[in-house]
């Protein structure tokens, strides 16, 4: 062995020997902990998995922390509403049963005031001209016949006028019966428009009434002279559930306003246009197909007019308005008799 060869040897044992020895730490005197240079990938691995196990175990208890305080107060909320709603029903349960027992005290209360002695029952409803006693009625029911029969006469009874046409309307003097020619819009007006009517028609009754008595008995007797008296009789008759139309205020203004047109001209004397508005009234301005209504194939534009009227309720088709109409006709007819016009072009034919 040569001696380059020995002295590697040497070196070789000595690098060895130092490097088994262990450091000491130069502050303490301590020898240090050996630190490795080089990590393996799957200790850094294993490390990284563990840190983030220990993360999510973290946040899922942080997270149940806050689901249960959440739910804690829930709860808490929960029981205070279902205290306060127990509180406000048991209030309102309290309120109504103090309520219910006033009111039954009020109705005994009431009710002693009303009860009345039999005695003192009885004497009343003889006073009133009512029987004391009704088959199988007892105490009670009388009681309560009585209270009836008096709300009933407490009641104001409307005078009836007497007439051709018995009515609650007032009768008007002869120098306010003159009708307007439009229909007045306040409600005042309107009622005294009622009044004036129901006054007119009545007068012209009782004139063709009177004028119907004045005849000879042989006219009476005839057969001409029983029509007329009958006519006049129907005409009263028909024109009643007019007069309650009138009492009640309820006549619709399509009606309404051709009446106050009639009575309006009539009073006038000008018959003939009476006659007009009575024909408009009745029968309308819609138009009637004369004679040949298709010609060809193709429908002419005015024809579309002819059919209006059938989507338009017909003012004959009530049998009760159009009675009391043709007694208006008639009434109509009887005073251009009794009251001629001057001018004779407005006599009817």
């Amino acid at each position: 062995m040569d001696f380059a060869a020995l002295m590697s040897k040497e070196i070789s044992k000595a690098k060895g020997s130092d490097a088994s020895k262990p450091s000491k730490d130069p502050e303490k005197g301590s020898p240090a902990v050996p630190t490795k240079k080089y990590l393996r990938r799957g200790d850094v691995e294993a490390a990284r998995i563990e840190a983030y196990n220990q993360e999510q175990e973290r946040i899922a208890r942080e997270r149940e922390e806050r689901m249960a305080k959440k739910r804690k107060l829930e709860d808490e909320e929960a029981d205070r509403n279902r205290e306060r709603e127990e509180k406000k029903q048991r209030l309102a349960e309290e309120s109504k049963m103090r309520r219910e027992e006033e009111e039954r005290a009020k109705e005994r209360e009431r009710r002693r005031r009303l009860d009345i002695e039999e005695e003192e029952l009885i004497a009343k409803l003889r006073e009133m001209n009512a029987p004391i006693q009704l088959f199988g009625e007892d105490y009670r029911a009388r009681l309560r016949r009585y209270r009836r029969l008096v709300q009933r006469a407490a009641i104001p009874k409307k005078k009836v006028t007497d007439g051709p046409i018995p009515t609650t309307l007032e009768p008007v003097p002869g120098g306010q019966m003159i009708i307007p020619a439009k229909i007045p819009r306040d409600q005042e007006n309107r009622l005294f428009l009622f009044r004036q009517l129901g006054s007119y028609f009545n007068m012209v009754l009782s004139e063709w009434e009177m004028a119907l008595a004045k005849r000879d008995v042989s006219v009476r007797e005839s057969f001409q002279g029983k029509q007329a008296y009958n006519a006049m009789i129907q005409s009263r008759e028909n024109m009643t559930p007019l007069f309650r139309l009138f009492e009640k205020a309820d006549l619709e203004d399509g009606l309404l306003e051709p009446i106050v047109e009639i009575v309006h001209k009539a009073q006038q004397r000008r018959y003939v246009d009476a006659n007009d508005a009575y024909l408009r009234v009745s029968i309308g301005k819609a138009a009637w197909p004369i004679g040949v209504t298709m010609v060809g194939i193709h429908e002419r534009s005015a024809r579309e007019k002819l059919h209006q009227s059938d989507q338009q309720a017909h003012i004959l088709s009530d049998e009760i308005t159009r009675k009391y109409l043709q007694s208006i006709k008639r009434c109509l007819s009887f005073a251009q008799v009794r009251w001629p016009p001057e001018d004779q072009l407005q006599m009817m034919g």
